[in-house]
Formats: C-alpha cells, structure tokens, sequence
C-alpha cells in the first residue's frame, strides 16, 4: 500500500484503545466481561484501511491496538503480548516482511501469531515469502469480515488458554515452593528436637551408667555396664547423623560454600568414591538459595552414588554478583539420552524444579560410557529486589 495524508476520525497514535461503539446486546456484554480482553494489533498505513480493520474486529470485543509503521508495531510488541497481529504487507520504510522477521525475532513476540493483509494486485509468490517469516496465515485485501473476524477469534481463544495455562503453572509452582518451604522448616524442626531432646536423655543415660560402673565390683556387671556405655555412643552417633540428614548443621551456622565441602568429604568417605571440590571464599547467600543448591548437591551425589559407576567426581561452585553455579562431573558409564526424560528422572525433575523456583535452570548431559556432568545456574538477587 501507500501511504496517505489523510487524516480520519481514526485513533492513529502509535497506541490507542478503540473507542468504537458495539451496538451488542446487553445480555452479550456480561459474558465478555468476565474474562480479560485480550490484545489485537492491527498494522497498516492507511488511515481507512486501519479504521476500518477497527471496526470490522470491534464486536469480537477484545482491546484493540494500532500502528502505522513497522517501527511503531516494534516498540508495542516490546510493551505488549498480543493474541495476534494483522500486519499491512506493503508500508513506506520497513515494509510487513522485514517487521514480521523483527517481531519473531525477539523473546517476547517471537511466539505470537501474525497475519498478513495485502492487496490482491501483490504477487502470488509474496505469500510463500510471508510463511517464510513466521505468518500463520495471508489474507487478500478487501479481507471476507466473517472470514477474519472468525480466524482472529480462534487465535484469541487459543491466546486465552495458554494464559490459563501459564497461571496454572505459576500456581503449581508457587505451591511446590511454599510445600519445601514447609518440608524445610518441618526438617529443621525435628533435627532440632533429635539432637537437643533425644541427645540430651542419651547423654543423660550415659552419666547414670558411669555412676554406676564406679559403684561395682563384680567382673560381669563391669562388663555389662560397659557394654551399655558403647551402645549409647553409637546410639548418640546416629541420632547425630540423622538430625545432620535432615538439616545439617554446617549450613545454618558456617554457609554454603563450607557445607558443600563438608558434604563433599562425608560421601568419599561413605562411598570410597575419590571426591575433589574446587570452592570459593566463603560468602553470605539468601537462606532459600543455600538451602535449594545445598538440597540439589545432595541429590547429584545420591544419583552419582546409585548409577554412575564412578570411581571419580570433579565438584566446582562459583559464585560471581549476578549467579551461583554449580557443576559436578564424574567418570561413570555416563546417563542415555532417553533416561533424561523416562520414569526414573524424577530426581533430575526435583532438582530442576527447585531451580526454577529461583529462576534458574539444572542441564544434565552425558555420554555412555564417558561421564555425566551435572551444571546448575541460579540467579543471584541484588540488594533491594
């Protein structure tokens, strides 16, 4: 198209709501109503053209927004997630194919449909060039009404449903938050009752027995007394270990960085499994971060110790202002591709969603035969966020 001087009675700003009326019936208007709009973006130079697009689309009563250039659909695809995108072929400057190729070319836009508008004189060949930079659809000028008023209510609707899926998501993920939260808090809650109650009365029993073995002279009780000494200090030991199982220690009171190392050195000892740590200076993270990286560690060793095979592990955490990252590489029989994502993973499913609730990610790559490497990356809030 080309562009005109004209300026109707249309909203031409770059962005604007329709103002249009909609003769519907009032009975319709609840309906509509008690769902969000969702956003339509109409490109187009020519100032009927768009005005009358406007119309055409207002009964489907959804916010309608407009440009008339391909830079100013840009920058409202940058504020903006639309349901779907008219977009005019032909424009003075950036013409529809170069502005279609931009919006798919960014994050944000890069999933939203697009539909091409463009006069019947165009050559047929330009629609092969339009699918080839993302259109779902090309439709000749002057367009059917019920034709395109019916292709965008299906990208409406379907618009609509990924956004109740997307919230079902954040819902699920909030609740698994707030669900290890609680795991976390009740861990913590019953170390601490094991090692302060239950030591205490070990501790307590074991006092009352040395009183007694001071007080006896038979060869036999000795021996019995003694007897009973050795198995409240086992006893004692392993109550220490299951409350440092369920919250150790180390990491409420000396910090990531020194709770990694210890646990690093607990499993070459439990597993003969020769372990190096590279490790940075010690530093103060957010409670929740230490604790979720501290839990994924725990779960690579425990799947190294079941499946790998290894005779070796190679641990590294670093720590720059912007990310915690993790990597443990060991030299087993490595992990096949489809067990990343059959039945068995859902540890490596665990460890990847307690990322994610940090906004971080968990990548797990192997080669039969050759090793697994396990990589974790999660961000680091600044100050004030």
């Amino acid at each position: 198209m080309h562009s005109s001087s004209e300026t109707a009675s249309s909203p031409l700003e770059g962005e604007a709501r329709l103002s249009v009326p909609q003769p519907e019936a009032a009975d319709a208007k609840p309906a509509a109503q008690a769902q969000p709009q969702a956003k339509i973006l109409i490109v187009d130079d020519e100032p009927k053209s768009l005005f009358a697009l406007q119309e055409l689309l207002a009964s489907l009563g959804q916010t309608l927004l407009v440009a008339q250039s391909g830079e100013d659909a840009l920058k409202l695809a940058l504020k903006h997630d639309f349901a779907v995108i008219l977009l005019d072929v032909r424009m003075p400057g950036m013409d529809g194919f170069e502005t279609a190729k931009m919006i798919r070319g960014r994050e944000r836009s890069q999933a939203t449909p697009i539909i091409f508008l463009t006069a019947q004189a165009d050559e047929m060949t330009s629609m092969f060039k339009g699918y080839a930079v993302g259109a779902v659809d090309y439709l000749m000028k002057p367009v059917v009404p019920d034709v395109l008023k019916s292709k965008v209510a299906v990208f409406v609707e379907l618009h609509r449903k990924n956004e109740r899926l997307r919230e079902s998501e954040d819902q699920l993920r909030r609740l698994a938050a707030h669900l290890i939260s609680v795991r976390e808090e009740e861990r913590a809650h019953i170390a601490r009752e094991i090692h302060d109650e239950l030591g205490q009365v070990l501790t307590g029993i074991k006092m009352e027995v040395g009183w007694l073995q001071k007080r006896l002279n038979e060869p036999a009780l000795l021996e019995k007394t003694e007897s009973m000494s050795k198995l409240i200090d086992s006893t004692v030991q392993t109550v220490r270990k299951i409350a440092t199982g369920l919250r150790p220690e180390m990491l409420d009171d000396m910090g990531l960085v020194a709770a990694v190392g210890w646990q690093a050195k607990e499993f070459q000892k439990r597993t003969g499994i020769r372990t190096r740590a590279k490790l940075p200076p010690e530093r103060k993270f957010d409670f929740e971060i230490s604790t979720a990286v501290f839990r994924i560690f725990q779960e690579i060793l425990t799947n190294v110790a079941r499946h790998s095979r290894a005779t070796r592990i190679d641990i590294q955490l670093d720590a720059t202002e912007e990310r915690l990252e993790l990597e443990v590489v060991d030299n087993g029989i490595g992990i096949p591709e489809g067990e990343l994502r059959g039945r068995k993973s859902l540890g490596l499913l665990g460890m990847q969603e307690r990322a994610l609730l940090f906004g971080g990610e968990v990548s797990v790559s192997g080669v039969p035969g050759q090793g697994t490497r396990v990589a974790v990356s999660i961000p680091i809030p600044r100050p004030g966020n």
